[in-house]
C-alpha cells in the first residue's frame, strides 16, 4: 500500500518591522532628536531617516552624530542609548500605526493557517513592547530583534533563527521588507523575498532585486505567497 504524502508544513512569512510593518519614523525621529539634544546636536529630519535607519538605534544614534560633525567617542554611546530607549519605550506607541492594509492582509493569511513572524533589528524589548502597544503580538508565531540573536540581519543566522522559533520551514518561509538589509538576508537564508517602497530605503527598492514588489498591502494574498514560493523553488531547482 502506497504511503501516504506527509502534508506540506504550513507557509511562513516574515516580516520587518520599521518601515514594512509600522510607519514608525516620526517617533523615532523624535527619539533620535531628544537623544542627540544631550550633545546640542542640530535635530534631524524625516530626509535624513532613510540614511540612518537599518540597524538598530546604536547604528542610527551613531550615524546622526557623524551626520552633524561630531563622531562619538569610544564611551559615549551607552549614555546615549539608555537616552534613546528612556525616551522611545516611554513614548510608546506614539504616533506610530501600521502601514493600511496591513491588518486585513494579515488575518486574510492567518485565515489560511499560514505563520507569521517578525525579524527586526530593532531591539527585541522595543519591538515586543511597541507591538503589545499596538496590540498585534497575537497575529505573531515569532518576534525576534537585532539582540535575540549573536547576530543581526543580514546575516542569515537571524532570519533562520526566526523561522526556527516560529515553528516555520525554510523551503515555505518568504521575507517581507522594504530595506537592502530585508532582501539581503533573504538572499542570505535562500528564500524568496517581497519589497514594499513605502519605507525607509535611501535607493529604489527595484534595485536590491526582491523577487516580487507590491505597493500596497492589499496585494499580499495567499495565491502571491503560494505563487512566489512555487516559482522560487523552480529557480532554485534549475
Amino acid at each position: 500500500m502506497p504511503l501516504t504524502p506527509a502534508p506540506a508544513p504550513p507557509a511562513l512569512v516574515v516580516f520587518d518591522l520599521d518601515g514594512t510593518l509600522l510607519d514608525t519614523h516620526m517617533d523615532l525621529v523624535e527619539s533620535l532628536n531628544h537623544t542627540i539634544s544631550a550633545l546640542d546636536l542640530e535635530p534631524v529630519s524625516y530626509d535624513d531617516l532613510t540614511h540612518l535607519v537599518g540597524q538598530g538605534a546604536r547604528v542610527m544614534i551613531e550615524r546622526a552624530c557623524r551626520l552633524r560633525g561630531h563622531p562619538l567617542e569610544g564611551d559615549a554611546l551607552p549614555a546615549l542609548m539608555e537616552r534613546f530607549i528612556a525616551h522611545y519605550a516611554g513614548n510608546m506607541p506614539g504616533r506610530t500605526e501600521p502601514y493600511p492594509g496591513l491588518l486585513a492582509a494579515m488575518d486574510r493569511l492567518k485565515s489560511k493557517g499560514y505563520r507569521l513572524a517578525v525579524c527586526t533589528n530593532k531591539m527585541e524589548s522595543l519591538a515586543l513592547g511597541l507591538l503589545e502597544k499596538l496590540d498585534l503580538t497575537q497575529y505573531f508565531d515569532a518576534i525576534s530583534g537585532g539582540d535575540t540573536f549573536p547576530v543581526r540581519k543580514p546575516d542569515a543566522r537571524h532570519l533562520t533563527g526566526t523561522i526556527e522559533r516560529a515553528g516555520g520551514d525554510i523551503a515555505h518561509t518568504v521575507m517581507i521588507g522594504d530595506s537592502i538589509n530585508d532582501i539581503a538576508v533573504a538572499k542570505n537564508a535562500g528564500v524568496p523575498s517581497i519589497a514594499v517602497p513605502f519605507g525607509y530605503s535611501d535607493v529604489p527598492v527595484s534595485s536590491l532585486d526582491p523577487d516580487v514588489i507590491i505597493t500596497h498591502f492589499d496585494e499580499l494574498t495567499s495565491e502571491l505567497v503560494e505563487r512566489l514560493l512555487r516559482e522560487y523553488a523552480e529557480k532554485v531547482a534549475v
